[in-house]
């Protein structure tokens, strides 16, 4: 018996509910599928990312969490696209990317902004290693670092953005009554529902007066695959462009109103 034959066997021998057993295993054979679909699009482009904002950055063989053909394909999270390629023009002195993994939108904001800091931060020392590689391997400079506390966000007194993905823990990190820098730098921010806490609207609250937001979710719609795409089943082709996620997963824009008015 195979490896995923195995692990396949375990989920449906679980002892779980029904539905959760086909789930987790139906998620088990999608993962195992699309890592071959990842092997066979790296042997035809090797890993430059093929399209969005940041094409033709020279990408790694493997994210260090989660999906990583929609990374490679320039698709990831295509809902933020218009977002990103407003960065470069809003010419941010920092760039703080909390959560940044292996450095996919830190790397690419670099290439994007040559001029402005940018600080990636994640606490897993394997993605800090691979964010290093990563932009080594672009000829960019990161300032790389672990933890990032709300005090820290006082060392950052210039026009600033924070791009944070932090699985859940944005609803301790960005909170203005602990660092009131917050009120003055624009956020874009992945919110994560929770069982014990599943309203979204928490953390967008907390800048209700100080930002304009929006809410952006996620569109499957909007993708389009190259070419090589063509002659691929539709299975293959929504595992192509799957995100690897287990439940909806928003951002939150928040763009602050004093930053708004210094432009003027």
């Amino acid at each position: 018996m195979s490896q995923i034959e195995d692990l396949l066997r375990k989920e449906l021998d679980s002892g779980l509910p029904e539905a959760a057993r086909f789930n987790r295993a139906l998620r088990l054979l999608a993962k195992h599928r699309s890592l071959l679909i990842q092997n066979d699009l790296m042997k035809k482009h090797g890993t430059t990312v093929q399209g969005g904002p940041f094409a033709g950055m020279n990408f790694i063989e493997n994210s260090a969490e989660g999906c990583h053909i929609p990374k490679l394909l320039g698709c990831y999270e295509q809902e933020l696209h218009p977002i990103v390629a407003s960065v470069a023009q809003r010419k941010y002195e920092t760039i703080l990317n909390i959560g940044s993994a292996e450095g996919y939108y830190a790397v690419g904001f670099k290439r994007l902004c040559p001029d402005a800091i940018v600080v990636a931060c994640d606490t897993d020392p394997n993605a800090q290693t691979a964010c290093k590689a990563l932009a080594d391997r672009n000829s960019v400079s990161l300032d790389i670092r672990g933890t990032f506390a709300p005090a820290d966000f006082a060392h950052y007194t210039g026009r600033s953005l924070v791009w944070c993905d932090i699985e859940g823990d944005e609803r301790t990190l960005l909170n203005p009554v602990l660092a009131p820098q917050l009120t003055k730098m624009d956020i874009v921010v992945e919110l994560h529902p929770s069982a014990d806490a599943p309203d979204i609207r928490v953390v967008p609250g907390r800048f209700a007066q100080t930002h304009d937001i929006a809410l952006v979710w996620p569109d499957l719609n909007r993708m389009k695959l190259p070419d090589m795409f063509r002659n691929f089943g539709h299975l293959d082709q929504l595992l192509a462009v799957w995100e690897w996620r287990s439940t909806p997963t928003p951002w939150a824009i928040m763009i602050s109103k004093a930053g708004v008015q210094a432009a003027k």
